[in-house]
């Protein structure tokens, strides 16, 4: 299990994280979401043991990250910004990671030419974004990590592309129980494979649970006539006679309420993840502004 607990980290006087308690359950795909500047990278970088917390701790299964290679030594990383060196083909690549990871599997490595069909010998440099982003699923994958930290992991590829990286990292989940962690603001994408969701924002987490229980407690009330009375409303919009309400509450608690209500028409519907974040970060002054231009 990755955890972080109480961890703050300032940087001057600027507070990027503040009392941040997340729990990645072991074998978990974990999507990580938030606006632009909420912490999600800076959390990453401690969880992969780059930063050390001004305060908190950071552990893989009770035992420190920060300057503890064996604990290192079981995570695989892909930050947004990768880095080669400048030099290095793929296959030299592959003689640094297999150096460093003991458990480099060269087999998978060698199979993976067929799905990536990258150059062997060209400088990783002169590939184009979408490529070095592929190399970097090349190598990382072959380290057989116990955990898999993305950050941003299929920005640049194309749609065939990102299908294949997502197929590679399920099969590794289902047959390794790989524990993945993924920073996306690809919500559509993580809805698909996650099964775990924490809403960061200004630095803490706001809400961390299973995409199930989520969804499952929180749901869109299509209606027309009055509100029913007990209803917690997030969010509202108007079209003619129907009004759409964001509402907390599970499927058949919300429908029992408005039931007793007799409205002229009604419809409980599920939220998709993207809602649940724009709504959720409404109440933090994050909602969708109409602004005349």
């Amino acid at each position: 299990m990755l955890e972080m607990k109480h961890v703050t980290k300032t940087f001057g006087s600027f507070k990027a994280l503040d009392d941040l308690t997340m729990t990645v359950p072991k074998g978990a795909v974990y999507g990580l979401v938030g606006p632009n500047g909420a912490g999600k990278s800076t959390a990453i970088r401690h969880l992969t043991g780059i930063y050390r917390p001004d305060s908190g701790q950071i552990t893989l299964d009770g035992k420190e990250i920060y300057e503890n290679p064996t604990q290192k030594a079981r995570i695989g990383s892909i930050p947004d910004d990768i880095f080669y060196f400048p030099s290095a083909s793929l296959e030299e690549m592959r003689r640094y990671y297999a150096g460093i990871y003991q458990n480099f599997d060269h087999d998978l490595f060698d199979r993976l030419y067929e799905v990536f069909q990258l150059p062997k010998k060209s400088p990783i440099r002169r590939f184009s974004k979408g490529m070095q982003k592929q190399a970097a699923f090349h190598l990382t994958i072959c380290t057989r990590p116990e955990v898999l930290i993305l950050d941003e992991p299929v920005d640049g590829l194309d749609p065939v592309m990102r299908r294949q990286v997502w197929n590679l990292i399920l099969s590794d989940v289902a047959q390794y129980e790989t524990t993945v962690l993924i920073s996306s603001h690809n919500l559509r994408e993580l809805e698909d494979i996650c099964d775990h969701v924490g809403i960061m924002d200004h630095g803490k987490m706001l809400l961390e649970r299973s995409l199930a229980d989520m969804q499952g407690s929180t749901v869109k009330l299509q209606i027309v006539g009055d509100t029913p009375e007990g209803l917690t409303v997030l969010h509202e919009s108007q079209s003619g006679r129907l009004r759409t309400l964001v509402v907390r509450g599970t499927a058949d608690a919300v429908t029992q309420q408005v039931q007793a209500a007799n409205p002229a028409y009604f419809d409980v519907l599920p939220l998709s993840l993207e809602e649940i974040f724009i709504y959720e970060l409404g109440g933090v002054n994050y909602e969708v502004k109409n602004i005349v231009l």
